[in-house]
């Protein structure tokens, strides 16, 4: 499986972007998807998760409330929806996919990462 996520950019802090994440091949819509971020100086650290069949979604506690996974089998893409985004959202996102769903928080459960797409929210 190969991602290329999109969507990054410059907003002010209260705007809203949407990140895509561009799956190759077939077997991506049995995969767990998951977008991570890591901002300057930190860690990659999880933002969301959505099951393969997008009936199961979960997300970071920073989050929650403001961001939106979602997907479309149909096209094999990932979406994170965000809004009222703030300064502290800044960070490269990635998108990640893994076979199952196991550990969904943790960077190293998943396989296949995309290149990432750098989000920067000004004050």
């Amino acid at each position: 499986v190969q991602l290329q996520a999109s969507g990054g950019g410059l907003v002010q802090a209260g705007g809203s972007l949407r990140l895509s994440c561009a799956a190759s091949g077939r077997t991506f819509n049995s995969y767990s998807a998951g977008w991570f971020r890591q901002g300057p100086g930190k860690e990659r650290e999880f933002v969301a998760y959505i099951n393969w069949s997008g009936s199961g979604t979960y997300y970071a506690d920073s989050v929650k409330g403001r961001f939106t996974i979602s997907r479309d089998n149909a096209k094999y893409t990932v979406h994170l929806q965000m809004s009222s985004l703030k300064p502290e959202d800044t960070a490269v996102y990635y998108c990640a996919a893994q076979f199952g769903g196991h550990d969904y928080r943790r960077p190293n459960a998943y396989g296949y990462w995309g290149q990432g797409t750098l989000v920067t929210v000004s004050s």
